[in-house]
């Protein structure tokens, strides 16, 4: 394409707003339970060490690295008679499920008493899952390809809601199924319960149906042709330097993100020890707090642009967070607070989600402008490279930071890491968020006309 060549972008249907944010719904479930629960769920109920556990998971969010860059630039490459993003769904999505599965039950195959293969049965799914989640990238160039500029966020809310639909059902699942087939587990390591196992095969199934759907009613991309080579597009990325810097502060950003993501729900069971029916309570109000808040959100972005917005949230974060040392004081009631702060969760990580899908779309639009090639896909995979590079390294730190010295309060007895943190990953965003502050852009001219 040259710069002459303008991509129109129809005004989108319903249903392209539908089927292109559904998956998000099972992607979520899955993802979620890996950011937030796979940790629990090792180091819980399979005694596999913090450190090896964080090692595990670091290593996949290399995996990532690589496969949601590569996916990205070869479905930007390759255009077929089914488009350019549809055949990598249609391959790669069965993967995904069947890797999720095992992933989650390992004792169907493996005596629990054989950590060293439990373990080892982690680090292998684990890196299968995460090459097969690349298919996320794929999907998520539509933002760029199907939507307008001014449907993004639209488009962004009706995909955080189905995001967070699915992060609200895997955390009623791991809130009260988990957390039950932990005890029985420990009691009876040769059994898994039903309730869990059917569960499991019932998410992998669910993120193969919405995929497929997505494949078959989403609309297919026009046919531009593309001459660029990886090279050639790698270096009109590198010389975007807004690109970089958004990036940058992404990565800055998700060194404690991705250890917010897996602690939440270790904080609530080791440290605050809530019961069954206190997690019910919890998981609808975080429901609840999801649908609210990122409908706030998009009015803020609306109200005050995306750059602004952002700011108030990280410094939302950065404020907030700290309140995890409020668990070692005896007198608060673990209840109260345990739902207080699942709220105050669900309204930072609302933002921040929001906000990261809609960040690299414009930018890539913004490109586009210039060059006259849409890189969805590259400029969607690219940042995955440093992101999970930063993902990684957050997940050593977290790894590192549950070997803490133990401490006890009330009858709970814990690593002093479990509420430290809150205030380390508070100090991480108050870096990003003066960081945001001076160096990048996120709303460009073009979008007033």
């Amino acid at each position: 394409m040259n710069e002459k060549v303008i991509i129109e972008r129809p005004k989108p249907a319903l249903r392209t707003f539908l089927f292109f944010s559904l998956p998000k719904f099972g992607t979520s479930i899955m993802m979620g339970f890996a950011d937030m629960a796979l940790a629990t769920l090792y180091i819980l109920a399979y005694q596999i060490s913090p450190f090896l556990v964080g090692f595990a998971l670091s290593m996949g969010k290399l995996m990532i690295a690589f496969s949601q860059f590569f996916l990205g630039w070869i479905s930007d490459a390759k255009y077929t008679r089914w488009g350019r993003r549809k055949p990598y769904l249609i391959i790669l999505t069965p993967v995904l499920s069947f890797s999720f599965v095992l992933l989650l039950l390992p004792t169907l195959f493996l005596p629990l008493e054989n950590q060293t293969a439990i373990f080892t049965w982690l680090l292998i799914f684990y890196q299968i899952f995460n090459f097969a989640y690349g298919i996320t990238t794929v999907s998520g160039a539509w933002m760029a390809e199907q939507f307008r500029v001014e449907d993004r966020p639209k488009a962004a809310q009706f995909e955080q809601t189905f995001s967070f639909a699915g992060t609200a059902v895997m955390a009623v699942f791991s809130m009260v199924i988990l957390t039950s087939f932990i005890d029985q587990i420990k009691e009876n390591p040769t059994w898994i319960p039903p309730n869990f196992s059917y569960t499991v095969v019932i998410f992998g199934l669910i993120v193969l149906i919405l995929y497929y759907f997505a494949a078959i009613f989403i609309p297919t991309e026009p046919h531009f042709p593309i001459t660029s080579t990886m090279v050639d597009y790698l270096k009109v990325v590198l010389k975007n330097k807004n690109f970089l810097l958004v990036t940058l502060m992404i990565g800055i950003a998700s060194l404690a993100w991705t250890q917010i993501g897996s602690l939440i729900l270790l904080f609530t069971e080791v440290v605050l020890k809530l019961e069954a029916t206190t997690y019910i309570a919890a998981a609808a109000i975080f429901i609840i707090g999801i649908l609210v808040f990122l409908f706030l959100w998009r009015s803020l972005i609306r109200r005050f642009g995306k750059k602004k917005s952002l700011l108030y949230d990280l410094l939302a974060a950065v404020i907030f967070l700290p309140l995890t040392l409020l668990s070692l004081i005896p007198a608060i009631s673990a209840v109260i607070f345990g739902i207080l702060f699942l709220l105050g969760m669900a309204g930072i990580m609302s933002g921040w989600f929001i906000f990261q899908s809609i960040m690299i779309p414009d930018i890539s639009e913004d490109d586009e402008k210039t060059t006259g090639e849409l890189k969805a896909g590259t400029y969607r995979g690219f940042p995955s490279i440093p992101l999970n590079i930063f993902q990684a390294i957050g997940l050593m730190i977290m790894g590192s930071i549950l070997e803490l010295p133990e401490i006890t309060v009330k009858s709970s007895t814990f690593s002093l890491g479990y509420v430290l943190w809150g205030p380390i990953c508070s100090l991480i965003l108050l870096v990003a968020f003066f960081y945001a502050k001076k160096f990048i852009q996120l709303d460009f001219e073009w979008e007033k006309k």
